[in-house]
């Protein structure tokens, strides 16, 4: 949980930049990937995150702007990686100029229960780590190349000279 809006900001620029990478190393041939028939493609997933991040926003109570065409998901991935590039950075600003380190212990109904402003900051981000934990294996499926997260991937030991973790 945030005590300060300076916290959230260095956590969701963090996190948005680890999301970024991701969402960045999409191909559109990688958008149709889907564990079955009754889940969410990749590219929708990713869609999701981009869309829906603005969208808890407003309902916490933040004016950010929206994303056009919400429902429609690009076929290009770089106009994804676009727009998440955009929601990030609108997220960021619009928390740092509407809410102040003494408003996140206020209350806000939110999804049907109480939380504090502060406990929304912190859905959000765990938001975007939970549909990214999605997107890495689907990535995987799809042939696409996951980056590192919050340490190498397996592809990645062996540019730092090492052998990767055994399975």
């Amino acid at each position: 949980m945030y005590s300060s809006i300076a916290g959230f900001i260095e956590d969701w620029n963090q996190e948005a930049a680890l999301t970024q990478s991701l969402v960045d190393a999409l191909q559109n041939s990688s958008l149709q990937q889907r564990v079955s028939s009754d889940d969410r493609t990749l590219g929708r997933i990713a869609w999701h995150i981009v869309t829906s991040t603005p969208g808890m926003l407003i309902d916490f109570g933040i004016k950010v702007p929206t994303v056009e065409n919400a429902k429609n998901v690009p076929e290009s991935a770089k106009e994804i990686a676009g727009a998440f590039r955009r929601v990030s950075t609108d997220v960021a600003h619009a928390v740092k100029e509407q809410w102040t380190d003494s408003s996140l212990t206020e209350e806000v109904n939110v999804f049907g229960r109480t939380m504090t402003k502060a406990g929304t900051l912190s859905l959000i981000v765990k938001h975007i780590i939970h549909h990214r934990g999605q997107m890495t294996v689907l990535m995987r499926q799809a042939g696409v190349r996951v980056p590192g997260l919050y340490g190498p991937a397996r592809e990645e030991w062996t540019q730092m000279g090492m052998n990767a973790p055994t399975i």
